[in-house]
């Protein structure tokens, strides 16, 4: 992946920070972290320091995290991989969806930009995991679709 080298550990807080971040449009709490990870603020506040001097962050205590842009493309990647995982474990292994998500995070941390390649070229590039999720392509960008919340739609619809 080029830059620095990252833990699996790492790249499990990159995914969280940028997950949380999608939701929130805004720097992510360490509590919020902590909260996801399920472990405590004191682990979470020395991993983000790791992070930012490792330049995937931008820290500020007691305000929270966000992404730096390598941040944001390594944690597009990872969420890649792992939705092309997903996908194959569904479509080609017979895994329900519901059974995916435990092996695909095992998966994603797989450094092989090639092996990801090859995946999403059998699968004939696939824009959507088994869940309905956006699946990144190579440049990292996201094929997104009208949605409506369930109750909206008229019934029988």
């Amino acid at each position: 992946m080029g830059g620095p080298t990252t833990t699996s550990t790492e790249e499990d807080y990159l995914k969280v920070i940028y997950q949380l971040s999608e939701h929130a449009r805004s720097q992510v709490s360490t509590s919020s972290v902590a909260q996801h990870i399920k472990t405590s603020a004191a682990s979470v506040t020395d991993m983000l320091k790791k992070l930012s001097v490792k330049g995937f962050i931008h820290y500020e205590p007691y305000k929270g995290a966000r992404l730096s842009p390598a941040g944001q493309r390594l944690a597009t990647i990872l969420v890649r991989k792992h939705r092309l995982w997903e996908t194959f474990l569904v479509q080609k292994l017979d895994f329900t969806w519901d059974e995916v998500h435990e092996v695909a995070e095992q998966l994603e941390h797989i450094d092989s930009d090639k092996l990801v390649d090859r995946l999403d070229h059998f699968l004939g590039y696939p824009k959507y995991d088994p869940h309905g999720d956006p699946i990144p392509n190579a440049e990292g960008k996201f094929t997104l679709r009208d949605q409506t919340i369930l109750s909206k739609v008229p019934t029988g619809a």
